[in-house]
């Protein structure tokens, strides 16, 4: 079902509301609609960030963030899924992360998308670069983010 798979990685933002509408218009199968949203902070675990750059390698991200869906679509019956991740230079309060899922029932469509949000944070490979007063350092994967992700396999 590729075809009810949306995957963009891009610098422009999203709209919302546009989102969503993708996701039901002409959808009367799914009675399910999760979305998440993602925002950058303005802080982290050593203090203030004035911002973040995202870094990527386009073949290599759109291959794992397609993996990621085929995993989801294994494991429930969805109808659409929308991934839309930002890169390059955003600030705090930006939008980073867009992830939608439309399914039959809501416990498929929580599940899948708390599944996509914790897959996206531990095995798509984006490389992250906060800028702070103290200068600029990459950022890791926590091991809390690990945690959640492995609880899936």
């Amino acid at each position: 079902m590729a075809m009810n798979n949306k995957i963009c990685v891009q610098q422009q933002d999203f709209d919302l509301a546009s989102e969503y509408h993708n996701l039901t218009i002409n959808n009367p199968d799914d009675g399910a609609v999760v979305t998440f949203v993602g925002l950058v902070r303005d802080f982290n675990q050593d203090g203030k960030i004035t911002g973040l750059f995202l870094e990527h390698y386009p073949a290599m991200t759109i291959k794992a963030l397609t993996s990621i869906v085929q995993q989801a679509r294994e494991k429930w019956t969805l109808g659409r899924i929308t991934i839309i991740h930002r890169v390059g230079q955003l600030n705090p309060t930006d939008q980073i992360v867009f992830v939608g899922v439309t399914s039959q029932h809501r416990q498929a469509a929580y599940q899948a998308n708390e599944f996509i949000m914790d897959y996206l944070k531990t095995r798509a490979p984006f490389w992250k670069k906060e800028t702070s007063k103290q200068g600029d350092s990459w950022v890791e994967a926590k091991q809390t983010d690990r945690e959640k992700a492995d609880r899936w396999q």
